[in-house]
């Protein structure tokens, strides 16, 4: 896809970094500001994206799961419930908006979804810059000292070790998080993060390549997903799940812990000493870490009993036990040391592939931001420091806004890296970008 188109002398008012689904509600909510304004009082945003296209999380994209967030919480509705860029919009323009309805869910396919998201990025395809990879963003010092721009240097995917410089009042850092790998471990082509699960299984069923025991790391929905998908997949091999926990814990998605993720809950959140955040990240974390839905807990529980009763079992649960090493077998294979806890007893499983459902971690923002994160101000805790619009706290001498989308836990709470609020944030942080410009002019 070709870059927007613009001139050395440009100066945006936000240049936004990544383009998943938190800067795409952003630029939806920028889209809908400049509709019918004249020029001068329109918002001038760029998106730059490394990927060649829209994507988010296509390596987990089954075609059975479903999003564990309601379809109203979509990119604009909690903004804008009138906006046509909702979801239900989308199914409108589809024509499966009576057929999405009669199932009587709140929770469409993750694939379906993800159509959306796609749909929604094609309409604001010019405000973005795709396969551009953003390698630097420098902090521009005027004469007197002050740093009132940033300039957000990117790759040109047209001339090979070229760059490109884009001028920014304001920019947007929503990177996404990156697959963690625990320590120890590295990946491989018989390793792998369930990130890039469809793709890599898929290329094992395309070749013939002989599953005949993989083995999944990690207690999650997408560990538990995963288990599924490769059990289903390779029907005959033999699919271990390997987690530190005696079962799997249920995901807490009852009414009034739900609140946990309301926009309200994020005022409480950032309002609270961090005694009482602590406190409520750890009552919470049943909601969104580390737990399975039920309906996929009782179903995988079905198929070993089913399994059981047949005398062939090939799912397999090694509770209360950690991968303690991995080495590579004669032939081509893995094998893989599981110790079971409670007596330090090892077993080594020979595995055709070890999927390390294993979750993600935050970016580094250090290395993206330079010497712009040497202005950044940090708390007590060595964490940035981010006001309630999302705005990250900088030296005095800084004028020009640093936002964040995701990496603000400790600061706005858990839904910090979720799609909840997406539509709520990507407001404030419009209307804190436009209040700026309004009080430069």
């Amino acid at each position: 896809m070709k870059s927007p188109i613009s001139g050395p002398d440009v100066v945006h008012d936000i240049v936004g970094i990544g383009f998943g689904p938190s800067n795409l509600a952003l630029s939806i909510a920028v889209e809908e500001h400049n509709a019918g304004l004249a020029a001068d009082r329109r918002i001038d945003a760029l998106f730059l994206e490394r990927q060649p296209r829209f994507g988010w999380h296509r390596g987990m994209l089954i075609d059975d799961a479903t999003m564990q967030v309601s379809f109203l919480k979509d990119l604009v509705t909690l903004r804008n419930p009138t906006s046509d860029y909702s979801f239900l919009c989308f199914l409108r323009e589809r024509g499966r908006l009576i057929d999405f309805l009669n199932q009587k869910t709140l929770f469409p396919l993750r694939m379906e979804f993800h159509e959306y998201f796609e749909w929604a990025a094609a309409r604001v395809a010019h405000l973005v810059a795709y396969d551009s990879e953003v390698v630097a963003v420098d902090p521009v010092r005027g004469e007197d000292g002050r740093v009132a721009y940033f300039d957000v240097v990117r790759r040109d995917p047209e001339r090979p070790g070229a760059t490109v410089t884009h001028r920014a009042r304001n920019i947007s850092v929503a990177m996404g998080l990156e697959p963690h790998v625990p320590p120890g471990l590295e990946l491989t082509e018989r390793i792998w993060h369930n990130s890039e699960l469809i793709p890599r299984a898929g290329h094992l069923a395309d070749t013939g390549a002989p599953v005949r025991r993989a083995i999944v790391l990690g207690a999650g929905q997408s560990a538990a997903e995963t288990v599924d998908y490769l059990h289903r997949t390779f029907p005959d091999a033999e699919v271990c799940s390997v987690f530190a926990k005696y079962g799997y814990t249920p995901a807490d998605d009852s009414p009034f812990a739900n609140r946990i993720f309301d926009p309200e809950a994020v005022d409480v959140y950032f309002s609270s000493p961090s005694e009482v955040k602590q406190s409520l990240l750890d009552y919470h974390r049943s909601t969104n870490y580390s737990v399975v839905d039920i309906e996929l807990i009782e179903s995988l529980y079905a198929t070993t009993y089913r399994e059981k009763v047949a005398g062939r079992e090939r799912l397999r649960f090694l509770n209360v036990s950690r991968v303690r090493g991995v080495t590579p077998a004669d032939g081509g294979g893995l094998e893989v040391a599981v110790e079971f806890l409670p007596t330090g007893e090892r077993q080594v499983l020979p595995a055709d592939v070890l999927v390390l459902a294993t979750g993600y971690r935050p970016r580094d923002l250090t290395a993206l931001l330079g010497d712009a994160a040497k202005l950044c101000l940090k708390d007590d805790g060595d964490a940035i420091r981010v006001g309630r619009d999302h705005r990250v706290e900088t030296a005095p001498e800084v004028t020009a806004g640093i936002y964040l989308q995701g990496g603000t836990e400790h600061t706005h709470g858990l839904s910090s890296t979720l799609l909840s609020t997406v539509a709520v944030r990507a407001e404030e942080i419009h209307r804190s970008v436009l209040g700026d410009r309004l009080t430069a002019v």
